[in-house]
């Protein structure tokens, strides 16, 4: 399993040197975008409105917009600077919990832990303390540039880092329209949805849920590729070589001289007949 983080977890005097490792993975089937006319994969470039021209990655910056069309520029090194300082603390705990005290709304992502080296011993004295007591460490953490708070639990005798959001990024629930305040329910209707409740209870079994789309849409390519419904993208056209430089030149021309609209011409002005000039002159 992929290390992406190595820190130290404490609480107290107590340090567990640590390797964090994603618990999650997304299963999402990733569908590609292609030109319907020639079956090649859609681009996505970066682009400056005002240049007017596609930029590249070293052309760049980070900046903060406090205002309309008005930034505070960062440079990197500070940003790098602000991150590595704060990395390199350790991630300690600060409270214990009941885990039935914190809102799932609160939880973000979860993370394996596994000890380093020289940390076993620590480690399981964490874990084994946690189970006993029943009870899950606050702690804050940086992953991916970011300060994340975070809780540490026991799942299936090994230690879990589960972020969670602050509070000031969970919405407030009194933002949520048309939420009805009337909250009262009719005796018989409630006591029927009980009984309903009660028919479908039974133990949580996560092997029983399977994502049905994922699978039907799975399904359904394997079918077309079997069926040989493929398609394979077109080749970008080669550029014209030097030696046919002067057919591109006279077919470039041809095509400019079909698209180009023909001038009106001017409309002719009515001269008077003879006899209308001998009629004038008598």
């Amino acid at each position: 399993m992929h290390t992406m983080w190595k820190g130290t977890i404490s609480f107290g005097l107590v340090n567990i040197p640590v390797k964090m490792h994603a618990a999650t993975e997304n299963k999402d089937v990733k569908l590609r975008q292609l030109h319907k006319e020639c079956q090649s994969p859609v681009k996505y470039e970066k682009v400056c409105p005002v240049c007017d021209r596609e930029i590249q990655s070293e052309e760049i910056v980070k900046a903060y917009e406090y205002a309309k069309n008005k930034f505070v520029m960062l440079d990197e090194e500070d940003l790098e600077a602000l991150q590595k300082e704060q990395a390199d603390k350790a991630v300690e705990i600060v409270d214990f919990v009941k885990l039935e005290e914190i809102d799932p709304i609160y939880f973000e992502k979860s993370y394996y832990l596994s000890p380093n080296e020289g940390g076993s011993k620590a480690y399981v004295l964490l874990l084994n303390a946690l189970k006993d007591t029943g009870k899950i460490g606050v702690a804050k953490m940086i992953i991916r540039s970011k300060e994340q708070l975070a809780v540490i639990r026991v799942y299936e005798n090994t230690l879990v880092a589960e972020t969670i959001h602050y509070p000031d990024e969970v919405r407030n629930v009194r933002d949520v329209p048309n939420v009805p305040e009337e909250t009262a329910t009719a005796k018989k209707e409630l006591d029927t949805a009980k009984m309903l409740i009660d028919q479908l209870t039974t133990e949580f079994n996560p092997e029983k849920y399977k994502d049905d789309y994922r699978i039907a849409l799975l399904d359904l390519i394997e079918a077309k590729k079997n069926n040989e419904e493929i398609t394979t993208a077109k080749d970008k056209p080669a550029p014209k070589s030097a030696d046919n430089l002067m057919d591109a030149l006279q077919e470039s021309l041809e095509r400019a001289k079909k698209a180009k609209p023909k001038p009106k011409q001017p409309a002719k002005r009515k001269t008077k007949t003879t006899a209308q000039k001998k009629k004038t002159a008598t």
